[in-house]
């Protein structure tokens, strides 16, 4: 189900070139939504399944999908879980469970929103355009920037990939990654929540505070090395310090 709004009551975003993927077992939500995209300016193709998600990604690129939890058989997560972090599009969840759980674990899995069942199409809209938005200013932000090197590691912001002392490369989530990248760009500076909320999801101040915690405590053990101290360190009542120091090259 989803909350029509008129075509007339946003303005176009002619504009845009980006493509959208809308990936759901129903197809009046297929229909609703890729017909209210397309009307603001977007290039739209549609999905029922994973297989046929994965054999439009193939045939074209894709800029954003928007996903539905839900799904018979292979559900949203495990379709979300099966993308390359380093060369997933960006992910907007769709679910009609809408609690913190479910969206906690979608944001843990690399999506870069969400959204309860039923929608309104012009909050989708709003959501989309602050992902790509987003999006875009990081690749502008960082065309050609050399790689992030503290304590022996190596975080490529470009390549999405982080490298570990001996040299191997460590897989990370895309919110790993992007949690991983606000703290090796603010390195020794005091970090609360909020502000980490919003620089790895910006989910419109909605709380979160256990996607910041579940996230942190992956990110120490996968940078955690023998006899070596936490490189995040939590400063009670303040928020978390990223203690190494950081060069670029």
């Amino acid at each position: 189900m989803i909350v029509e709004t008129p075509p007339h009551a946003i303005g176009p975003d002619m504009t845009s070139s980006s493509h959208i993927l809308v990936v759901d077992d129903d197809p009046g939500i297929r229909e609703v939504i890729g017909d209210f995209l397309s009307d603001h300016g977007y290039d739209v193709a549609r999905a029922a399944d994973g297989q046929a998600m994965r054999a439009a990604m193939a045939a074209r690129r894709v800029d954003l999908i928007v996903l539905d939890m839900m799904m018979p058989g292979e559900d949203g997560l495990t379709i979300l879980r099966s993308l390359d972090p380093a060369t997933m599009p960006a992910v907007i969840m769709l679910s009609v469970m809408g609690t913190d759980v479910d969206r906690i674990v979608g944001l843990e899995l690399g999506a870069d929103d969400y959204l309860a069942k039923p929608c309104n199409p012009r909050e989708l809209l709003a959501r989309i355009r602050a992902v790509l938005r987003r999006k875009e200013e990081r690749v502008a932000a960082t065309p050609d920037a050399p790689a992030l090197r503290f304590a022996g590691w190596r975080l490529d912001a470009v390549a999405r990939t982080l490298t570990d002392p001996d040299g191997s490369p460590v897989a990370l989530t895309g919110g790993e990654f992007r949690l991983l990248l606000a703290f090796a760009e603010r390195p020794r500076r005091v970090l609360t929540r909020d502000v980490l909320l919003d620089l790895a999801w910006r989910n419109d101040g909605e709380p979160f505070d256990r996607v910041i915690d579940v996230q942190i405590s992956r990110l120490r053990r996968k940078l955690a090395r023998a006899g070596e101290e936490d490189l995040i360190r939590t400063l009670r009542n303040e928020g978390y310090l990223f203690a190494p120091a950081v060069t670029r090259g």
